[in-house]
């Protein structure tokens, strides 16, 4: 059943856009990601204009994050300190990107800008991921046991000020590594439309050294806020978010993540890690074939938002 979106200027059947929206909820759930990473590329396929996808998802990213949040939160797997800190980062960022946006849009560059920015991301983050649990993976067969360590923030880590305790993540760190964490993954949000989960999720691990049963509750809880600035900046600076689109997408994102929620408790650490990276890097290699290949239609008549 067709629906006239009237920010996007187009239809799209309604199913489409709710089975959409459930399946990037079930990946929120489960991966502590916002889902951003494949919903605006997969709403740009179907002809959803670069901007409007951006700012939508941004919204709709919220919503499956308050879902898939409240879902950890009852298993206690939130450290709320930690979120705040990221949350200050990110507010920041959010903002950053939100203006870069606004003169890149004014540049006819956004398009071209938020393609490569997919294709340099989810391509290097990836593959990082990918090598790392498929190394884990294979000792695991073969019968090494792999000892989780608690990571040592020496040298100039370790000389940071600012520090503060972590009680939920058992960290003592600088609340500086956070806020930079927080504050590149707003930008991204601005500029790319995702939750940056995608980012978070590796960076909670490999650089602050959190547990991973507070990793996905706590990423999911910073995405909420981050996302929730970029849609009010993008509704107010560019005036690219559907709502109709939006309220779409997240009626099937809140269902999704309560699924995903369950089902992540299902598979191991490693396990979650590669399956993630996989898609990352799926998402990545099609927005490369989108720039590399030649388009059926070499010009386009089709009105510029905002104009």
């Amino acid at each position: 059943m067709p629906l006239y979106l009237p920010i996007a200027e187009m239809s799209m059947n309604i199913f489409l856009l709710l089975g959409m929206g459930a399946a990037v909820g079930f990946l929120s759930g489960m991966f502590g990601v916002g889902g951003g990473f494949l919903m605006t590329p997969l709403l740009i396929f179907t002809g959803v204009p670069p901007a409007v996808a951006v700012a939508t998802e941004a919204n709709e990213i919220t919503a499956a994050s308050v879902s898939g949040a409240l879902a950890h939160w009852r298993r206690g797997g939130v450290d709320i300190k930690m979120g705040a800190v990221l949350i200050a980062g990110g507010a920041v960022g959010s903002f950053i990107g939100a203006q870069v946006f606004k003169i890149l849009r004014e540049l006819g560059q956004v398009d071209l800008v938020i393609s490569l920015a997919y294709v340099l991301f989810l391509g290097s983050v990836g593959a990082l991921m990918l090598k790392e649990s498929l190394t884990a993976i294979q000792r695991q067969r073969k019968g090494v046991v792999v000892v989780s360590k608690k990571r040592d923030h020496s040298g100039w880590i370790h000389r940071l000020p600012l520090k503060m305790r972590f009680r939920k993540s058992r960290l003592y760190i600088s609340a500086l590594l956070p806020l930079i964490i927080g504050c590149l993954v707003g930008f991204l949000s601005a500029i790319m439309g995702v939750g940056g989960g995608f980012i978070m999720v590796p960076a909670m691990i490999y650089i602050l050294g959190m547990p991973t049963n507070v990793v996905v509750g706590t990423s999911l809880f910073q995405i909420i806020f981050v996302t929730a600035s970029v849609t009010f900046l993008h509704s107010v600076n560019t005036q690219t978010v559907d709502i109709v689109m939006a309220v779409l997408l997240l009626t099937g994102a809140v269902i999704g993540a309560q699924i995903g929620a369950r089902a992540g408790l299902k598979l191991k650490g490693e396990q979650l890690r590669a399956i993630l990276a996989l898609i990352v890097l799926g998402v990545g290699v099609r927005m490369a074939y989108g720039l590399i290949v030649r388009p059926g239609d070499l010009y386009s008549i089709s009105p510029v938002l905002g104009s």
